[in-house]
């Protein structure tokens, strides 16, 4: 550890959400381990959405540049919502904050460091002392928090101050609540909140997500699904946060308004179910477990995310952008096959680090997953179009009436 930090490191995994939210209620831990049991029967995608784990070649924390490329481009709203919570809170004495989604790997550590060196700054330049931070990275209990905390040099590494810190593991559903009561002061999360608890019920089945081709029931169905969904974390937050708390929040988006059904060929989930399709073709996999195969994933446009806002009522929208992304090869030169090729494995392999144990735990030994996204990466290939693409994040920052 470096002598010019000055830091605590606290780390906890607990298996119920968490010990404070135990002792707030007032139930016992019987009662907590059946709160488990009703999470779990709620929210069955809970156990299972969790990223790639370790540090391998096909883990999360290996395929995650497309996330630290977006982090990077929301700095600008986290940083100018971090000092406007610490003025309008007045500089309280200790902060918490809450990294909701956090995956494994170092990425967490970055939206920290920045907030916590933006803190520091602001202090200084108001002549004011320091905080204490309490910093809560939180996942789902599968999640490989073990890889994400052996980051913690890193993260020493990128404060640029001695405020002390303590930094804790969260395992539980962001679906249901976390943190004590008027605990949290400023809450982040980036590339979590578009995925659903649950697919949602009277799909019909046929594809991976929505396409051109679907019914418009469908697309209601997945709205439906989110609305419900991103209204009931809004409100376990609103119960977490303090009066003027923070909340930046980055999920994948879409800009259409006119055709809510549109999704362009190079759309991830496309590319995926023409993957699937291509396996069923070959009769490496039967049909039916492929129709069978939906994800619980929704992404909305910016209007159906303010609607939601204001009618769940608790927030305030500070800040509500739009950003084109790519999967990291826009400045490729794809005259050349080659290049076409190396631009659809980057593509693969990030998104089987986000899928491959949702898939796993739906097909099983049914399914090969090296062969899967080797036929991902070829489609991507195919599609030149593919380096031009027109999904985009989603940018919110929120205030707590």
């Amino acid at each position: 550890m470096s002598i010019y930090i000055y830091i605590y490191i606290y780390i906890y995994i607990c298996i119920v959400y968490t010990c404070d939210q135990c002792r707030y209620t007032g139930k016992s831990e019987n009662e907590m381990n059946i709160d488990d049991e009703e999470t779990r029967s709620k929210y069955p995608f809970v156990s299972i959405l969790s990223m790639s784990g370790g540090d391998g070649d096909n883990s999360y924390s290996s395929n995650s540049l497309l996330q630290r490329r977006v982090l990077s481009m929301t700095k600008a709203i986290l940083v100018k919502n971090t000092k406007e919570m610490m003025t309008n809170l007045g500089f309280p004495k200790c902060i918490k904050l809450a990294d909701l989604g956090c995956s494994s790997g170092q990425n967490t550590f970055l939206v920290i460091s920045e907030i916590v060196n933006t803190i520091n700054l602001l202090c200084q330049e108001w002549n004011q002392n320091p905080p204490e931070i309490d910093c809560c990275l939180n996942d789902l209990p599968g999640n490989d928090f073990n890889t994400t905390f052996t980051f913690i040099t890193f993260f020493n590494d990128k404060l640029t101050s001695k405020i002390p810190c303590f930094v804790s593991g969260v395992p539980g559903s962001f679906y249901s609540r976390l943190f004590p009561r008027k605990s949290l002061h400023f809450i982040h999360s980036n590339y979590s909140i578009h995925y659903l608890s649950k697919v949602p019920d009277g799909l019909e089945k046929k594809r991976v997500y929505i396409t051109s081709s679907s019914p418009l029931s469908e697309y209601k169905a997945y709205l439906n699904q989110f609305q419900r969904d991103f209204t009931t974390f809004l409100r376990m937050r609103s119960e977490e946060m303090v009066s003027n708390g923070r909340m930046v929040l980055t999920l994948i988006g879409r800009n259409t308004l006119e055709d809510p059904l549109y999704r362009d060929c190079c759309h991830w989930l496309t590319l995926l179910s023409n993957s699937l399709c291509d396996l069923v073709f070959e009769g490496l996999v039967s049909a039916s477990k492929v129709n069978s195969f939906n994800m619980p994933f929704y992404d909305p446009n910016k209007e159906e995310v303010k609607e939601i806002v204001e009618n769940e009522g608790s927030f305030k929208i500070n800040d509500l952008e739009t950003h084109v992304f790519d999967l990291g090869h826009s400045n490729e030169d794809f005259s050349f096959q080659s290049h076409r090729a190396q631009a659809g494995k980057k593509e693969a392999s990030c998104i089987r680090a986000v899928t491959e144990t949702l898939l796993v735990a739906h097909f099983g030994d049914a399914i090969n997953i090296d062969t899967l996204f080797e036929k991902y990466a070829h489609h991507v290939s195919q599609h030149a179009s593919c380096k031009n693409k027109t999904s985009v994040s989603l940018v919110i920052s929120l205030i707590r009436n």
